[in-house]
């Protein structure tokens, strides 16, 4: 397979991605980034999700760079970055990492887009730009894919619960590419389910440096967004700067539920909800995210 049906440009296997990008040391580790490199375009920052990696965004890569100068890291923990085994993963840390990352290649204003964990990590973000806390770095706009924006409206998978819990350890061991491939296409639309290739691919990514072994360590996510609900929720209800929810309503985690809650919250809401897709709406619908993305970023000009 080199061309899934719902993949809206060449495909470009983890490998290539790789060979792509670059890495920068970040507290004695290092983090792994691709970066477009286009100087005289305005700057779009990618976060990704868990527990998969920036090359989410390939799909959607060659688009976005003819608009913008693309940035986009693998965090801590995922990808082709430095994965400690022992490590206390934290979002405020990887809110951290994208932060130096910026500073290292003197950037001082950028867009987002942002998915699942990612959009955990822009909100910590935004909560210290409202802080005046970001030196040296404004964001000025924050477009969001399907994520827990409210931890109370996270629909957790069951073997999340029990990655949390004192199984973890157990667990991280003994999963298999076999359960991953389960558990990771139960979040799609049913219509746009991952072919083979995308499976194996995302799972040698999770797998890369013995990823596999750390989902009872990254998943203390969840925590991190109990723990600073108030503050984060604060943030997206009051970001200060141009804010889009494009979200696949059929994501048991957080899709139309999330939306609903979502728009209930805030007045006059921008929400593009994409019928038939799941949790990975770059993955699933490129096209369609790139037209909402694209059409929210021509708004604000």
């Amino acid at each position: 397979m080199t061309d899934p049906a719902h993949q809206s440009a060449p495909y470009v296997s983890p490998a290539a991605w790789q060979q792509q990008g670059q890495y920068f040391a970040f507290n004695g580790q290092q983090i792994f980034y691709r970066d477009s490199g286009i100087d005289d375009k305005p700057v779009l920052l990618l976060i990704h999700g868990f527990p998969t990696a920036s090359w989410d965004w390939q799909p959607i890569w060659p688009t976005l760079e003819a608009h913008f100068r693309v940035i986009a890291p693998d965090m801590l923990g995922f990808g082709f970055s430095s994965k400690p085994q022992k490590h206390q993963y934290s979002i405020h840390e990887q809110a951290d990492i994208h932060v130096a990352l910026l500073a290292h290649l003197g950037i001082q204003q950028c867009h987002a887009l942002v998915h699942d964990y990612g959009v955990s990590v822009m909100q910590e973000l935004l909560a210290r730009q409202i802080e005046s806390s970001l030196s040296n770095l404004q964001f000025v706009s924050a477009c969001f894919l399907n994520g827990g924006l409210y931890p109370e409206m996270h629909r957790a998978r069951f073997v999340q619960k029990l990655m949390l819990g004192p199984l973890g350890p157990l667990l991280s061991k003994l999963t298999n590419q076999g359960q991953f491939n389960r558990s990771f296409s139960a979040v799609f639309g049913p219509n746009t389910q991952p072919s083979k290739q995308e499976l194996a691919d995302f799972w040698a990514l999770i797998k890369h440096a013995q990823g596999d072994k750390l989902f009872h360590r990254l998943i203390r996510y969840m925590k991190d967004r109990k723990q600073h609900r108030n503050r984060w929720v604060h943030a997206i209800e009051n970001p200060g700067i141009p804010v889009r929810l494009i979200n696949g309503p059929e994501d048991p985690v957080s899709g139309r539920h999330l939306v609903e809650y979502y728009a209930n919250k805030i007045s006059n809401a921008d929400v593009v909800l994409l019928e038939g897709i799941g949790h990975y709406p770059q993955v699933e619908a490129p096209q369609a995210v790139l037209k909402h993305f694209l059409e929210f970023y021509k708004s604000m000009n």
